[in-house]
Formats: structure tokens, C-alpha cells, sequence
């Protein structure tokens, strides 16, 4: 960790889920490197983060790779913006939340965030470690952070579905309701979407088929929250361990969560939209389309030859 200037402490943190385990990828593709001096997709994030205004980074990583995220990350990146980091462990659950016998993995994405409760007490972004959301993204970001004063108003940074497909195998995503004034009115956690020669299909939660037409806003992980909503996820967990105590594999993710606040009146969530790409790292295969697009962005001068 690093000691930074006063005025830092007043910057927007940016959490970084880096917990995943990488199944479909085939290892720890946080630490796998995509830029033309061995740099992650993280790296990138930060860099732009940095240069968007945040002043702090939070990791959400696994204790079984502390070792070389700290050689990766903290040891390197200490002296270009504050560092921390905490284990999302299945022990690590909110008061009188027992852990029940037979669980053997932690408890998704809202999990996640809810353990970084003790590290950030300021708004704060939320992203995906294994995605590249670009420089416009982490401006607006940092903008909605900085300038909204509202306790219970976060944003999301929407994005196409269609530009956020992999050619290589399903993917996840958070697909948007919008309203025309701009805010969420709900969103839908959706598992296996998939592109087809004839279209964009998924299937719903009754195991019917839905066709998608590749223009819905969808959420990628990139979040603007305040420091209420660990207040809501401590509720929101401690009545979901009741409702699934017998369901050893269930995750509760961050877009089922705010869903439930939104529709509670808890909170409000601006969805707002970036100029940038999105790109990210799924398959393996999808890393030659990553390392090609950095390559680009780097002649462009979008990026030096070497960040850090």
C-alpha cells in the first residue's frame, strides 16, 4: 500500500472483482498478459481509472493467489495509485449469517462487494477484472461519482449487447430495461447468450428460447455505487442464505441484487452510455481479438508502449 496526498482520500475508490475462477477460460485469466509489454487487462482499467480521477483500487481476489497478484500488481503498481485488497472466502459473511455445512464456494458477485465493506467508506466504481471497458468509460464513471450527491442513486455505463458478444461460446449479461428519462426500470441476469448465424438467443428462466436483436443495453460489471448499498446487501444476503440454505451452488450476482432495490424503491440507477468498446476475455480464444486491439489502440497513441 502506498501513502498518497489528502486530496486522494476524497477520490473515488474503484473495486475490482478478480475473484472469478476462470472455468471456461482454463486459468487465472486476471493475471494473463494482453498488451505489448506484458501488461493485463487490470493494468489497463487502472491506467485509465488513474487518469479518469479515481484515487484508490480494491481488489476482490482468491487467498490460493495472493502471491502472484501481489508481485503482479501491488508491488509494481504501489507508487501509481493506492492499492488494497481482501479474499472473498466463504467465511467472510455478514453478522449472524452461519456458514451452512456443505457449501464449498462463496456466494457471487454481491458477495463481493459486500466484503470490501471495511476497505471503502466513499463512492466507488465496480468492475470486472477480465474486461476492458476503455477511456470514455471510467470519465463518465468518475464524473457520476464526483458530481451526484444522492446516497441512493448509482449508475450503470451501458453498452450493446451485440458488441459485447463472444464468437467463441456463450456469455453472461445483465440485460436493461431503460426508462425515458433514463433510469433502470429493471434488469434481467441472463445466462447463455449466445450468437448464431441467425441471430442472438438465450435462454429464459422456463428454458424457452428468446431472440434478442443485439441493440438492448446490457451491464457489463461497470457500476457506480455509494456506500448505502452495504447496508442493502447485508439484508439482501442474509435473506437470500434463507431462501437457498439447501442450494449449495446458488450465487447471488450484483444485477439480481439492485434489480430488488430498484423495485423497492431503495434506490434509483441512472443508466448511462460511453463512447468506448468493450472487449474481454471469456474464452481463451478471445485473447489473440484482445492482444490485436490493444495493439491498435497502442500505434493510435491511446496508450503508451508500456503503461507503467
Amino acid at each position: 500500500m502506498c501513502n498518497l496526498k489528502t486530496n486522494d482520500r476524497m477520490k473515488p475508490t474503484l473495486m475490482v472483482l478478480a475473484a472469478g475462477m476462470g472455468s471456461r477460460y482454463g486459468g487465472n485469466k486476471q493475471l494473463d498478459q494482453v498488451g505489448p509489454s506484458g501488461e493485463t487487462i487490470i493494468d489497463y482499467s487502472i491506467y485509465d481509472a488513474k487518469r479518469a480521477g479515481f484515487g484508490k483500487v480494491v481488489f476482490v481476489i482468491r487467498r490460493d493467489i495472493e502471491e502472484q497478484f501481489k508481485e503482479t500488481f501491488v508491488r509494481r503498481l504501489s507508487n501509481v495509485i493506492e492499492i488494497d485488497y481482501v479474499f472473498q472466502e466463504l467465511g467472510n459473511l455478514p453478522k449472524g449469517f452461519s456458514l451452512p455445512e456443505g457449501r464449498q464456494k462463496p456466494w457471487g458477485t454481491s458477495h463481493a462487494i459486500l466484503v470490501t465493506e471495511p476497505k471503502i467508506h466513499e463512492p466507488f466504481g465496480v468492475i470486472n477484472a477480465d474486461d476492458y471497458y476503455g477511456v470514455d468509460s471510467f470519465k463518465v464513471l468518475h464524473d457520476f461519482l464526483t458530481g451526484d450527491k444522492t446516497d441512493t442513486n448509482y449508475c450503470i455505463v451501458g453498452y450493446r449487447l451485440g458488441n459485447t458478444l463472444s464468437d467463441h461460446g456463450h456469455v453472461n449479461r445483465g440485460i436493461c430495461s431503460v426508462s425515458n428519462t433514463g433510469f433502470l426500470q429493471n434488469i434481467v441476469e441472463t445466462r447463455g447468450i449466445e450468437k448464431r448465424p441467425d441471430g442472438v438467443f438465450a435462454p429464459d428462466a422456463h428454458g424457452n428460447i428468446n431472440k434478442y436483436t443485439g441493440e438492448e443495453v446490457v451491464s457489463m460489471n461497470l457500476f457506480g455505487v455509494k456506500p448505502s448499498d452495504y447496508k442493502y446487501l447485508n439484508m439482501e444476503l442474509t435473506s437470500y442464505r434463507r431462501e437457498k440454505i439447501g442450494d449449495f451452488k446458488a450465487e447471488l450476482d450484483i444485477p439480481t441484487s439492485l434489480d430488488k432495490f430498484v423495485k423497492k424503491g431503495e434506490i434509483t440507477i441512472q443508466i448511462l452510455r460511453s463512447n468506448s468498446h468493450w472487449f474481454g476475455v471469456t474464452y481463451r480464444e478471445d485473447k489473440p481479438f484482445v492482444v490485436e486491439s490493444i495493439r491498435k489502440m497502442v500505434d493510435k497513441g491511446i496508450y503508451p508502449e508500456k503503461l507503467f
